[in-house]
């Protein structure tokens, strides 16, 4: 069951595609759009993270940040984002495998990925807006839109 609106966002420590460690908690006091996804190099998934670069503007400014997360290794992530141009942080839940996916409730563990999974996570840590998809239906990209125009403005 993927975490309620209104609860706490479970921080993480997890390394990008360049090797870094990235916290939820180092971005406040901006909000954090945090988009898990199954794997990279998957058609929806290339094709949803592309979308989000394509605005990367609207998403990645002094008042939000985005971040993906699958359980590829930051490797991985590193080839992907730059085969793709993909500018914004690409999280690796890879070891312990799947445990941000887990502590969000967005990890299937038949398939030993996270599903599609968004989540926007105010200043404060609080989630305020979810979408949930299965991991062949990629979500709508307009959600995005509403959910930040509501929650950050």
């Amino acid at each position: 069951m993927a975490i309620e609106i209104g609860a706490k966002a479970p921080d993480f420590a997890l390394r990008d595609q360049h090797n870094v460690v990235i916290t939820l908690a180092e971005h406040r006091p901006k909000a954090v759009l945090l988009v898990f996804y199954p794997l990279a190099f998957t058609g929806v998934c290339a094709g949803e993270l592309t979308l989000l670069q394509a605005d990367i503007e609207h998403f990645q400014n002094d008042k939000v940040q985005v971040l993906g997360c699958s359980v590829d290794s930051p490797y991985t992530q590193r080839v992907f984002a730059d085969r793709d141009g993909l500018k914004f942080p690409l999280l690796s839940d890879f070891w312990p495998h799947g445990e941000v996916a887990q502590a969000y409730g967005v990890f299937d563990d038949n398939a030993g990925v996270a599903t599609r999974g968004s989540f926007l996570i105010d200043s404060e840590g609080v989630v305020v807006w979810r979408t949930l998809s299965d991991i062949g239906r990629p979500r709508n990209h307009e959600l995005y839109h509403e959910a930040l125009a509501q929650f950050v403005g």
